[in-house]
């Protein structure tokens, strides 16, 4: 690849929700190519942690290496943020040599420079490049380095790793994938299997309330899967007449109907090559869903009022806020189509569920992007507006939060997220509900509800707080102080 083409293109990634670490990763490739390196990679400063954490992965399975800022070249450069152009790392008192003896690499020669978007902007992380492979590094290499640092610092500005405070070092850790924000316990479980998932093409069934956010996650395992060059194509199946999903889904031919004047592809077409989303399949009605599991089982169908029978390469991914167990029970579902969707089942929680801390990062992160889009000062949430969303029960979830943001930011001129900003909070479970086992009742006081749910979970787990409060995603704090209110 030749310097002048390696303009790290990420821009077509930033509006998508891409593994965070394949975006890191990808430019880590294309860099090393670039300037003839034997290796590469990308640190990032925690601002959280105050280390540098080369993975943004938050699973267990997939470990972060971290180091502290006092260590090492890359420490050295994220500190100072001055680039370093060294030919021999052995003789250089700055050079960490641990890494080489637990990998058994020899590291000769280094080019370490700063990620961020110009020089007067704090350092977000760095580049590391070793062992050039034509001899040292030189002066050209360290300039175009720091130029591909700072076009790498403005994307990261664009993604969920942007900087929590501007002003101060380091980026925000959210998640692993790009536009999907959260790090409860809840929500590691979900990105395990969002990841796992995204290697095969089974088919994957979404499960949770309305407004969790069940179609990013279809996106995120379609663009992190092998077929991302192909089309995502999105079926809402609560918006299609009964006497048009046929023809939707599966295309129709010349004359198939009155006003079938041409033959139009259905979306099974469409996705070819792709992934085909149908978002609340069960609203499909009973008699598309024998020709949808016909699809599923065989890739086979023939369009409305045409003989010839097709077949389409897609992967399906399907989501619903039904219990469709219990549709099957009422008869309203088919049993062998239910089985055939679930081969893998995502469940996502209720934002109730991903705990009071989860509420304000995903505030803040909603802020920031609403005073970005409408021009704005950086948004500052006030200690009484984040004592309602904290607060609040969240019968929308994600969604409702969003919305209640946006609003907040387009009435607050000059940045300050005030109370009395955000719509009035009753504070009461709206619609009756059944969580772990305990039913409760519509207009129940959200205290009330909060206390027989904690309490159900302590039961559960033998009265050990600890495992309740991570099963909750919650603090064992407030675990004592939801019982103390009895």
């Amino acid at each position: 690849m030749s310097r002048l083409s390696l303009l790290v293109d990420l821009s077509s990634l930033l509006a998508r929700e891409v593994d965070l670490d394949a975006l890191l990763a990808s430019a880590c490739e294309r860099m090393a190519e670039a300037l003839g390196a034997d290796r590469a990679s990308i640190w990032l400063i925690d601002a959280d942690g105050g280390e540098l954490v080369t993975r943004v992965a938050v699973l267990p399975e997939l470990q972060e290496l971290r180091q502290p800022l006092s260590r090492g070249m890359a420490g050295y450069v994220a500190r100072t943020g001055q680039a370093v152009r060294v030919d021999d790392a052995a003789s250089d008192d700055r050079f960490d040599p641990s890494a080489d003896k637990a990998t058994g690499y020899t590291t000769r020669s280094m080019l370490v420079v700063p990620i961020r978007e110009n020089e007067r902007e704090p350092v977000r992380g760095v580049v590391q490049l070793l062992n050039k492979t034509s001899g040292p590094f030189d002066t050209e290499d360290e300039r175009f380095l720091s130029a591909l640092a700072g076009q790498l610092g403005r994307a990261i500005g664009m993604t969920t790793l942007r900087a929590e405070v501007a002003s101060e070092p380091g980026v925000t850790l959210r998640g692993p994938f790009n536009r999907i924000v959260g790090r409860s316990p809840a929500m590691k479980k979900v990105y395990e299997r969002i990841f796992l998932s995204a290697q095969t093409d089974a088919t994957v069934l979404l499960s949770g309330e309305t407004g969790t956010g069940k179609g990013l996650l279809a996106r995120a395992i379609h663009v992190n899967s092998e077929r991302q060059a192909g089309p995502f194509v999105v079926v809402d199946c609560t918006t299609l007449p009964r006497e048009l999903v046929e023809s939707e889904l599966f295309g129709h031919e010349r004359g198939a109907f009155t006003g079938a004047d041409r033959r139009v592809r259905g979306k099974v077409e469409m996705a070819e090559g792709g992934t085909l989303f149908l978002d609340e399949m069960g609203e499909l009605p009973a008699e598309m869903q024998g020709k949808l599991l016909r699809f599923l089982q065989e890739r086979a169908f023939e369009r409305v009022g045409g003989r010839e029978t097709l077949s389409s390469d897609v992967r399906i991914l399907c989501a619903t806020h039904r219990n469709l167990k219990q549709l099957v029970k009422e008869g309203a579902f088919r049993e062998d189509l239910y089985y055939r969707v679930r081969v893998v089942e995502i469940e996502v929680p209720p934002l109730r569920e991903r705990g009071s801390d989860e509420i304000e990062i995903l505030a803040r992160h909603f802020a920031e992007r609403y005073s970005e889009r409408y021009g704005r000062p950086m948004p500052v949430l006030a200690a009484a507006a984040l004592s309602k969303l904290r607060n609040h029960s969240w019968p929308g979830n994600v969604r409702e939060l969003e919305h209640w943001v946006e609003s907040a930011v387009v009435l607050s001129p000059d940045g300050i997220i005030a109370d009395e900003l955000l719509p009035a909070s009753s504070r009461r479970v709206h619609g009756a509900a059944n969580v772990d086992g305990v039913f409760i009742p519509d207009g129940t006081p959200f205290d009330v509800a909060s206390r027989h749910i904690v309490e159900r979970a302590v039961q559960v787990c033998d009265g050990n707080k600890t495992e309740a409060a991570r099963r909750l995603g919650i603090g064992r704090n407030t675990i004592g102080r939801v019982l103390k209110k009895k």
